[in-house]
C-alpha cells in the first residue's frame, strides 16, 4: 500500500503514533466478501481541515490509502465511520464512499439542526448511521434529548446508532442507551478492562445489556485498544493480543448474529504502540474460531446491517 505520509498545515497532537505504512499480509485468508465494518479517514488536512473544536490533530490517512489497505488485507468493502477530529463536518467520510464504487457504507456525526435534505444527502451518499461518542477525553458532552432527537429522525431512514462508551460509564448510560428507537452498535465491547474477571461484574453487565435487548450489537475488534500485555509483547507475535481473546470470543459466541469486526485503521489517539493491521486480522480466527462464526462476524452481518438491499 503507498506509504508517502501527506503533510498539512495543522500541528499534529503530541504524541501522536503513524498508521504502519507496511503491514504484513495475514495468514489468515478472510471470506470472499469480507467487511472491514469500523475504519476512519482523516482528511488530507490541507483538503478537509480538520474540526476548531477538536480534542486532538491525527495525521493524514486518506481515502486512497485506506482502500490499499483494504486491498492489501483482501477484504472487500469498508465501512467508513466519521472521526471526531472532523467534527461533524462529514466530507472527508462522504468522500471517501463516493469514491468508493458502491464498496462502502458510512457512519455519520450530525448535529441536531441537521436539515432533512442534508440527512437525505447523506443517505443518497451512503451513510447508514450515526455515531453518539460518550468518551469524555475525546468530546464535549452533548444532552440526550438532543441525541434522541437525532435517534428518532434517522430511525426514519432506517438508520442505526453506533455508541462509543468507556465499561465504567454503563450504568449511567443503560436507561439512555435502552430508550433508543434503532439497531444499537457498541464500539469496542464497551472497551471493557481486560484485566478484571471475564465472569466478574463489569463485563457480565456488557453481556447481560446485550442478552436483555436483541437491537444491540457489538464490534468485537481493537484488541490494541484493550490490551496491557505492552507493546514489548506484541513485536512480530501471529498470536497478539491474548489478554483479550477471552472477551471477544465470548461476545462472538454469545451473540453471532450480533457482532461485527473491523481495523480501526488508522487507529486514533494510540501513543504506546502501533498496530501491525496484518496482525489484527490474524486476531479474528481466535475470536471466530469456525468457519460459519467468521462468515457471519466479517460478511452477513455486517451485509445485513449496511448493504441489506443486496439480500433481496
Amino acid at each position: 500500500m503507498p506509504s508517502t505520509l501527506m503533510t498539512h498545515p495543522f500541528v499534529q497532537t503530541p504524541g501522536w503514533l503513524h498508521w504502519d505504512p507496511n503491514p504484513s499480509k495475514p495468514r489468515f485468508v478472510v471470506p470472499a466478501g469480507a467487511v472491514d465494518a469500523h475504519c476512519h479517514v482523516f482528511g488530507p488536512g490541507a483538503v478537509f481541515p480538520f474540526a476548531p473544536e477538536r480534542k486532538y490533530t491525527p495525521c493524514d490517512a486518506s481515502k486512497a490509502q485506506l482502500f490499499a489497505l483494504r486491498d492489501h488485507l483482501g477484504f472487500s468493502r469498508n465501512i467508513v465511520v466519521q472521526a471526531t477530529c472532523h467534527g461533524t463536518d462529514n466530507s472527508a467520510m462522504v468522500d471517501a464512499l463516493q469514491h468508493s464504487g458502491g464498496m462502502a457504507r458510512g457512519v455519520a456525526t450530525v448535529p441536531r439542526s441537521i436539515s432533512d435534505a442534508e440527512l437525505l444527502r447523506l443517505h443518497a451518499a451512503g451513510v447508514r448511521g450515526v455515531r453518539f461518542n460518550f468518551v469524555k477525553r475525546l468530546v464535549d458532552f452533548t444532552p440526550k434529548d438532543a441525541l434522541m432527537e437525532i435517534a428518532a429522525r434517522i430511525a426514519a431512514l432506517g438508520w442505526h446508532v453506533v455508541i462509543y462508551f468507556e465499561a465504567q460509564d454503563l450504568p449511567e448510560l443503560w436507561e439512555f442507551f435502552t430508550a433508543l428507537p434503532t439497531t444499537v452498535v457498541v464500539d469496542h465491547m464497551g472497551r471493557p478492562d481486560v484485566r478484571k474477571p471475564l465472569d466478574g461484574p463489569e463485563f457480565s453487565l456488557f453481556v447481560q445489556f446485550m442478552r436483555e435487548h436483541p437491537n444491540v450489537w457489538s464490534k468485537v475488534g481493537c484488541p490494541e485498544r484493550l490490551t496491557v500485555s505492552g507493546p514489548a509483547a506484541l513485536q512480530g507475535e501471529r498470536n497478539a493480543y491474548r489478554d483479550v481473546v477471552a472477551f471477544a470470543r465470548r461476545i462472538v459466541e454469545t451473540f453471532p448474529d450480533r457482532v461485527l469486526w473491523g481495523t480501526d485503521w488508522p487507529h486514533p489517539n494510540l501513543k504506546d504502540h502501533m498496530p501491525d493491521d496484518g496482525l489484527l486480522v490474524d486476531f479474528i480466527p481466535h475470536i471466530a474460531v469456525t468457519a460459519e462464526l467468521q462468515h457471519q462476524l466479517l460478511v452477513d452481518n455486517p451485509m445485513r446491517l449496511y448493504w441489506p438491499e443486496a439480500e433481496r
